[in-house]
């Protein structure tokens, strides 16, 4: 099993001909002809996920968030990014990222966050969803559920005695996506990140904030994404090993 081959396999769950214009999904360090025996996944690539994977035997990283999403116009130590790309070649691992294609895709980031914030009847198109709650929940009851299904600290913006029952998301720095909320006449907007003059925003509409995090909001996507390609190896009958991160983007060396 080649690079290129799972390379092909993120394609088909994430097609990367629909990541947003100025994204860097695909595979960004390494060679397509690479062997492959173990792959790790994680939300990105750092210090800690590299020695991770090298502690693994893992010739290949899968992140969400992709490097060089900016120019990098030198490769030294002097910068953190190139650090990592540095590294990464020493270590031999290729990586891919799947970012926007993964955010929008059917089972992706957006919609296994649907999933965990307990939406039914969820729907939306590109990087926005909307559900409902099973059964309707003040604000205050429904931030104490987030808290708890995406094991993070919620901000809530808004009454705690505001009656939620529609809910609409889009995970990570994705709040500009609240007036698709809006429009949907949702009661309630979940993100990752919520800027402040947003949050006036959704108050002046009458829509409940709840900022979960950048990282509870999207990990757990990855996680999917990684049980979605060893489904595609089993039915090839292939051994190539899965493992998702143990480290969070916030990891310190050791």
């Amino acid at each position: 099993m080649t690079v290129q081959d799972l390379y092909e396999m993120v394609d088909r769950i994430a097609p990367f001909t629909s990541q947003a214009e100025g994204d860097n999904s695909g595979l960004l360090v390494g060679s397509s002809v690479q062997e492959v025996t173990a792959v790790l996944f994680a939300l990105d690539v750092t210090e800690q996920v590299i020695s991770e994977a090298v502690s693994l035997g893992a010739q290949l990283i899968v992140t969400h968030h992709p490097l060089m999403f900016t120019p990098v116009h030198t490769l030294t130590d002097a910068e953190y990014e190139s650090r990592l790309i540095r590294r990464l070649t020493r270590e031999n691992i290729s990586l891919i990222a799947a970012h926007t294609n993964l955010d929008q895709a059917p089972g992706g980031i957006n919609d296994v966050l649907a999933e965990c914030c307990g939406l039914t009847e969820t729907g939306g198109e590109g990087f926005f969803r909307c559900g409902l709650l099973p059964q309707p929940r003040t604000a205050k009851e429904y931030a104490d559920d987030l808290k708890k299904r995406l094991c993070t600290e919620v901000r809530l913006m808004g009454p705690e005695d505001a009656v939620i029952r529609k809910v609409g998301l889009c995970s990570g720095g994705g709040s500009s996506e609240w007036s698709s909320a809006a429009g949907a006449e949702c009661d309630a907007f979940v993100s990752g990140e919520i800027k402040h003059h947003i949050g006036l925003a959704l108050a002046d509409s009458g829509i409940v904030g709840l900022e979960c995090g950048h990282f509870a909001t999207e990990e757990p996507g990855i996680r999917a994404l990684a049980s979605a390609l060893q489904k595609i190896l089993d039915q090839v009958e292939c051994n190539v090993r899965i493992y998702v991160s143990e480290k969070s983007a916030y990891s310190f060396p050791r």
